[in-house]
């Protein structure tokens, strides 16, 4: 597990560095701006999910022969069900939408949009957290730089998801502290998910396959629900769709690269 802590840390880190953004910027992101984070994320996510994870999950399950596929198909489900889930019980806000989702709260607009990028956060310490504890387990599909790779890949996606959080609760009247911590928590599930899913994962090894396509599942999930409609709402633009591709390009890189 000590193994691991560097690079469950990064993608927090790059939450943490996005939100000190509050200190140096005022107002908000332009919606030019956002659009094209957004955009790069979600590009980033997708790739992960492919190289990172599905791919591996289906080299894993060689041994399964031409139903190598069925760890990944069952995971991948889990995932997205999870998500599903998780959409249905927690009340939160998305950028730009007119109506929270979820459970009717009390909750101010703010609180319920830190919310929702809490949420976007999940399956990506997962993710990480599953790609180490595949590392650790001396699995030969994962290797040192592969998982590195998945870390900074998340950790640069993360550093505007930081600034989107904490720039507009300064522009709502939060202190300038107040709203960096804010931004800071949001992504402090990620090591917290990450730990638990390596746990989970060291107790039942055999399950990597269907772990590995779990955490895919819910970064897609997060994609087309969340940041794909971000991306494209309001005027027609394509920024959205040429930062996604910037960012899938940037994470293939980094994984085919680095792993």
């Amino acid at each position: 597990m000590v193994q691991a802590i560097p690079g469950l840390l990064l993608p927090f880190l790059g939450t943490s560095l996005g939100a000190a953004c509050v200190f140096f910027l005022r107002g908000s992101l332009g919606r030019g701006v956002s659009r094209a984070l957004t955009g790069f994320a979600g590009g980033v996510m997708v790739a992960a999910s492919v190289w990172s994870l599905l791919l591996p999950a289906i080299e894993q399950a060689a041994s399964y022969g031409g139903f190598a596929f069925f760890p990944a198909l069952v995971g991948f489900w889990g995932g997205v069900l999870f998500l599903l889930l998780l959409d249905r019980v927690i009340p939160h806000l998305h950028a730009g939408a007119g109506r929270a989702e979820g459970p009717r709260s009390r909750l101010a607009r703010t609180t319920m949009t830190v919310l929702a990028v809490t949420l976007h956060n999940v399956p990506e310490g997962m993710a990480v957290g599953v790609v180490y504890a595949g590392l650790l387990s001396g699995s030969p599909e994962i290797t040192a730089g592969g998982a590195f790779a998945l870390a900074l890949g998340i950790a640069i996606q993360n550093f505007p998801e930081g600034a989107i959080v904490s720039l507009p609760l300064r522009a709502a009247g939060r202190s300038k502290g107040r709203a960096f911590v804010s931004g800071v928590l949001s992504g402090i599930v990620e090591p917290i998910f990450g730990c638990l899913t390596i746990l989970a994962a060291e107790a039942f090894v055999p399950a990597m396959p269907y772990l590995l396509a779990f955490a895919a599942g819910a970064m897609i999930y997060v994609v087309v629900e969340e940041l794909i409609p971000e991306a494209a709402a309001g005027e027609h633009s394509d920024l959205g769709v040429l930062f996604f591709s910037v960012g899938f390009t940037v994470m293939m890189t980094l994984d085919v690269a680095l792993g």
